[in-house]
C-alpha cells in the first residue's frame, strides 16, 4: 500500500519544480525530460506489439484517442464495459512487459509528490492526434484506491482539465508540455480530469502527435 512521505517534496527532489494543484496533486514540471527519447523508443516497441487502436465506449462511440498497454493488465473498453484485461483482445496476447524506465520514473514521481513504494503494474497508453480529446472522467476501475496515478506527458502539448470529485465541478486548466509529470492520488485520487483538444501542431520528438502514459496499480 503507499504510504504519503513525512519528508517534504522539495528536500526530496530540489532540482524538480513542482506547482500544488490541490492536495494530493501535484505537477511536476520537466520531470521525464531527460527520459524523452528512451520513453518514446519504448512506446514504438509496445505499439509493434500491441498496436494503437481507438476504442468503443460502453454507450458505442468511437473514442478519439487511439490507445494500447503494457503491463500485467491493460485498461480496455468495448460494449460490454471499463475494464482490466491481462489478454491484449486484438493480438490474443498478453500485453507487452512494462520497461523498467516506466516502472522506475513513475515511482520517482510519486515519492516526488509524496507517495511512497508505489509499484505500478499497469501503464495505459494514450496516443493523440491534433483534434484528439479526453472527456471529463474518474479512474475507479482500479482495485486499491488509496494507490497515486502518475501521468506523463510526450510530445505536443495540450490542456489537461483537472476537476473535482463531481462531474459538474469548475476544472482546473494546466498547460502541460513534454516532460511534465502529474500524480494524484489520496484526497485527490477520485477526481475528474480529461484533456482538451489537441491542438495541430509539430514536436520536435514525436511531430504531430502527442503520447500520454498513464501508470497505476490495478490488480
Amino acid at each position: 500500500m503507499s504510504r504519503r512521505a513525512d519528508t517534504a517534496t522539495a528536500e526530496l527532489f530540489p532540482g524538480a519544480p513542482t506547482e500544488t494543484i490541490v492536495p494530493g496533486a501535484l505537477l511536476l514540471r520537466g520531470f521525464a525530460g531527460d527520459d524523452s527519447k528512451p520513453l518514446l523508443r519504448a512506446i514504438e516497441r509496445i505499439a509493434a506489439a500491441s498496436p494503437f487502436r481507438n476504442m468503443e465506449t460502453p454507450g458505442g462511440f468511437r473514442m478519439s484517442v487511439a490507445m494500447t498497454n503494457c503491463g500485467k493488465a491493460g485498461w480496455i473498453t468495448d460494449r460490454r464495459g471499463y475494464r482490466y484485461a491481462e489478454i491484449d483482445p486484438l493480438t490474443s496476447e498478453p500485453w507487452p512487459a512494462m520497461p523498467k524506465l516506466f516502472a522506475a520514473l513513475a515511482a520517482r514521481a510519486a515519492a516526488a509528490a509524496g507517495f511512497l513504494d508505489f509499484v505500478p503494474d499497469a501503464c495505459l497508453v494514450i496516443r493523440y492526434e491534433p483534434g484528439a480529446r479526453m472527456s471529463l472522467h474518474q479512474d475507479k476501475n482500479e482495485r486499491d484506491f488509496a494507490q497515486p496515478i502518475v501521468s506523463i506527458s510526450l510530445g505536443l502539448p495540450a490542456t489537461f482539465l483537472f476537476g473535482g470529485l463531481k462531474r459538474g465541478d469548475r476544472p482546473k486548466r494546466l498547460r502541460l508540455e513534454s516532460g511534465d509529470v502529474v500524480v494524484w492520488g489520496g484526497p485527490a485520487r477520485m477526481v475528474f480530469h480529461g484533456t482538451d483538444p489537441v491542438p495541430a501542431a509539430s514536436d520536435s520528438l514525436t511531430g504531430a502527435l502527442r503520447y500520454n502514459l498513464t501508470l497505476r496499480k490495478a490488480l
